[in-house]
């Protein structure tokens, strides 16, 4: 479930406005629509040129890694077969021209196909499956004076929910709840299916929570609180770090 609250304090120039700031959201978007389109694709100079020197990423199978080594731990994961796949759903972006900040938000379905048994000399045919994970990614860009180029500063990601869907329709494996538990909701299939390939998975990332834990997701709501000191100029923001608990959003 998504909370009915607003998670954000403020409003910032997000449509419309002056031309100068509608061009400075279409280059933050182009950003954006960078990771699926450069990724997926291994255009890996394309997709590092996204980014600043000293960027970071965190994604569920690669934890946090600076830029150069979630390109390396991709190029490795691509190598061993992981089959990963972005759709953008539609992205728009916060920007405050007072302080030449911009977060890109970017609705996207994670896709991964995985393969289970088979053997081909006995017959066996394999199951093959997908986890499909809806998510929203943030970029938390910056124009740089000195280049003159927008850059992506962090990404992270809030994960809504998962689902398994079987390739041929009909065939797909059964997570046990031992298993699945292991991992928050919003994406727990994900998890489940990539800590089968060996990724150690980070179960700390920003979720859209079950109703039984109550709407204010404490991640969630920190993102947004980082969105925003971002936003306003803060000098670096810590997106490492788990909230504590604190009273819910009235």
């Amino acid at each position: 479930m998504t909370s009915p609250n607003d998670p954000h304090a403020k409003v910032y120039s997000h449509i419309n406005g002056k031309e100068s700031d509608i061009l400075a959201r279409l280059a933050v978007s182009e950003l954006c629509k960078g990771w699926p389109v450069y990724r997926d694709a291994s255009e890996w100079k394309n997709f590092r040129s996204l980014f600043c020197d000293d960027a970071y990423v965190w994604t569920t199978w690669s934890k946090r890694q600076t830029i150069d080594g979630f390109i390396q731990k991709s190029k490795e994961g691509k190598s061993n077969g992981d089959f990963i796949m972005h759709r953008e759903c539609g992205t728009l972006v916060e920007f405050n021209p007072s302080t030449s900040r911009a977060v890109g938000k970017m609705k996207a379905t994670i896709t991964q196909r995985f393969r289970i048994g088979g053997d081909d000399a006995m017959g066996i045919e394999p199951i093959v499956f997908d986890v499909d994970c809806d998510s929203r990614f943030h970029f938390f860009c910056f124009h740089d004076l000195a280049s003159g180029a927008w850059k992506v500063k962090y990404v992270k990601l809030i994960y809504e929910k998962d689902k398994i869907v079987p390739v041929d329709g009909k065939t797909s494996p059964i997570f046990t709840k031992e298993v699945l538990d292991r991992y928050p909701e919003g994406y727990k299939y994900l998890g489940a299916a990539q800590s089968m390939l060996g990724h150690d998975i980070d179960v700390s990332l920003p979720t859209i929570q079950g109703p039984e834990l109550g709407p204010a997701n404490l991640m969630w709501l920190d993102l947004y609180n980082k969105v925003e000191e971002w936003l306003d100029g803060a000098g670096d923001i810590d997106l490492s770090a788990i909230p504590a608990a604190k009273a819910p959003l009235e």
